[in-house]
């Protein structure tokens, strides 16, 4: 359970980190898990469903940047979306009736690791209120060293920024106007969760120490929070529910929208809408 002064500093900052949230066997099986995924991956020479691979993957040098899906893929990846201090912690920042819009596992192995470049969440999913968080779970020691998740605090209170560039969606900030000067690290030890506001300003810089940072994202909305997309159909949208009942009246918010359209020319995950930046849109956060 989260204290009232974590709670009020998440919605103060719009952000958290929170310790010993998974036990450590919880920790261990999800390691093997991933370093099995990242075995499988040198069976693949380019992005896939399941594989986004960092440039210079090979068989003999398996460079996986991202699993997509993890939950569609491994039952151990399931039972983590729906571990229950988990959603004890999340009902207690949007409301106790949840569904999980989307969920990967972003890996910066020793020595490099893409760097995911300033955005916001909300500017791929906008929906009909704000009540929508992401929550990171540590595999691995997060350090300031090892491409830790980088926030700005207080962002989510802000702006949405244009995200982008040359009339079509990109994934990153692109107005001029937008600086990182107040960008923070968060750390986490292994078995800790991260949580971030679906406004928050972050994103984080490549890996350049020995050691892993492979960080487990479970997106988690409030129930009456829908997506100002389409979706597939009632069944299959309410197959996401992971705590409470179908509701069919979404909770209509003031809150600041701008559409992802016309759409990124390259589709697949963030790194590949990032890929046509023509300059970095970090300026002075540390690594």
């Amino acid at each position: 359970m989260l204290t009232q002064e974590q709670i009020d500093f998440y919605h103060k900052n719009g952000y958290l980190s929170v310790e010993d949230v998974l036990t450590p066997e919880e920790v261990g099986e999800l390691r093997t898990v991933t370093e099995a995924f990242v075995e499988k991956s040198r069976e693949v020479t380019d992005h896939d469903v399941m594989f986004d691979l960092e440039p210079g993957h090979t068989p003999e040098n398996p460079r996986l940047r991202r699993l997509k899906s993890p939950i569609l893929h491994h039952e151990t990846y399931r039972k983590t979306l729906h571990n229950e201090k988990i959603l004890t912690i999340v009902s207690q920042l949007i409301g106790n009736d949840l569904r999980s819009n989307g969920n990967k596992l972003n890996m910066k192995l020793p020595g490099f690791g893409s760097p995911v470049h300033w955005h916001q969440d909300w500017g791929f999913y906008p929906h009909t209120n704000d009540d929508i968080l992401a929550v990171g779970v540590a595999i691995d020691d997060m350090t300031e060293q090892n491409g830790p998740l980088l926030v700005i605090p207080g962002s989510h209170k802000g702006p949405i920024y244009d995200h982008h560039q040359d009339g079509h969606f990109c994934g990153a900030i692109t107005d001029p106007s937008f600086s990182d000067k107040s960008a923070v690290p968060v750390r986490v030890k292994a078995g800790g969760i991260t949580i971030h506001h679906v406004r928050m300003i972050h994103g984080s810089v490549p890996n350049t120490s020995d050691h892993p940072r492979r960080l487990f994202l479970l997106q988690y909305c409030a129930l009456d929070a829908w997506p100002l997309g389409s979706f597939k159909d009632w069944d299959t949208f309410n197959s996401t529910i992971v705590r409470g009942e179908p509701c069919n009246i979404p909770r209509v918010e003031q809150v600041p929208v701008r559409m992802p359209l016309p759409r990124a020319l390259r589709a697949g995950s963030i790194y590949e809408s990032q890929t046509i930046l023509k300059e970095s849109t970090f300026q002075t956060a540390k690594a």
